[in-house]
C-alpha cells in the first residue's frame, strides 16, 4: 500500500512540476527559480517515502563553484536524494530516454538538462562536447558514470565519456558516494522500503594535469575513491548488524 502511495504521488507531482517548469520557461523565468521548483519535486519524493537523508562532507565543496559532480548509482532514488541535498546548481546528463517521457522530457530540456544517445556513438560525443562548452561557461554538471543503477548493489564499471568531458572542459571532479538508496528500491525491484540514506562528498579533483590520453588514470582515480569509501561504510554496517 505504501509503494502505490509514493507511486500515485511521483506521477502527481511529477506532471505538477514538470508544468511549472515549463510554464517558468516560457515566462523567461531565472534558473534559480527552476531550480527551486525541482527541488519541491525532489524532496516531497523523499517525504512521501520516508526517507531521510544525511550529507557529509559539504564544506569541501564551494557552492559559488561549478564542477562535475560524479556518483554511483544505486536506486531510482538517487536522483531526488542528490537533487534535494546538493546546495548547487547543476545538470544532469542524462540518457536520452528519459527525454522522451511526455511533459517529464519538454521540462528537463526546459531546465537546461543535456541528453546523452548512448546507443549513437556519434551523437553521445557531440554532446559531451556540447556540455564541456557549457560547463567552460560556469555551469555543473552531475554524471553517473557507470551509465546505469546498480544489479546486486555493487560498484559498477564506469565509462569513459564523463572523462572524456571532465578532461576537455578541465573543471574538477567531486565524487559523491551514495549509502543506501539500493535496499530502499533495487534495480529489479517494484517494493519501496523507507531507509535511511547518506550522501559522502569528497575533495575535488584537478583535472587540469589530465589529457585524452590520461583519462583512464582520471577514471581509475574517481572510480577507486568511490569504491574505497562505499565499501568502508558497507563494511561498518555489517560489523554494526553482527
Amino acid at each position: 500500500m505504501h509503494t502505490l502511495l509514493i507511486i500515485i504521488w511521483t506521477g502527481f507531482i511529477s506532471i505538477v512540476c514538470s508544468t511549472a517548469i515549463i510554464l517558468a520557461s516560457l515566462m523567461n523565468k531565472s534558473d534559480d527559480v527552476l531550480h527551486k521548483i525541482v527541488k519541491v519535486w525532489a524532496k516531497s519524493i523523499l517525504a512521501v517515502s520516508c526517507i531521510k537523508i544525511t550529507v557529509k562532507g559539504l564544506s569541501r565543496i564551494d557552492p559559488a563553484g561549478h564542477y562535475i559532480y560524479m556518483s554511483n548509482h544505486q536506486s531510482n532514488f538517487d536522483i531526488p536524494a542528490l537533487i534535494s541535498c546538493l546546495p548547487v546548481h547543476f545538470r544532469w546528463i542524462a540518457k536520452a530516454e528519459l527525454f522522451k517521457i511526455p511533459m517529464f522530457g519538454c521540462a528537463m530540456k526546459k531546465a537546461g538538462h543535456i541528453s546523452i544517445d548512448r546507443s549513437n556513438r556519434k551523437s553521445a560525443f557531440k554532446s559531451l562536447k556540447n556540455a564541456a562548452s557549457i560547463i567552460k561557461n560556469g555551469v555543473s554538471v552531475l554524471i553517473f558514470p557507470e551509465g546505469t543503477r546498480s544489479l546486486d548493489g555493487s560498484i559498477g564499471q564506469f565509462k569513459n565519456g564523463g572523462f572524456v568531458l571532465a578532461v576537455d572542459s578541465g573543471v574538477p571532479v567531486v565524487p559523491v558516494i551514495i549509502h543506501g538508496t539500493w535496499p530502499v528500491m533495487p534495480k529489479d525491484r517494484i517494493l519501496i522500503k523507507p531507509g535511511n540514506v547518506t550522501l559522502e562528498i569528497q575533495r575535488p579533483v584537478k583535472t587540469s594535469d589530465y589529457t585524452r590520453k590520461t583519462k583512464d588514470d582520471l577514471m581509475k582515480r574517481i572510480r577507486q575513491t568511490i569504491y574505497k569509501s562505499f565499501e568502508k561504510k558497507k563494511s561498518f554496517e555489517k560489523k554494526k548488524e553482527s
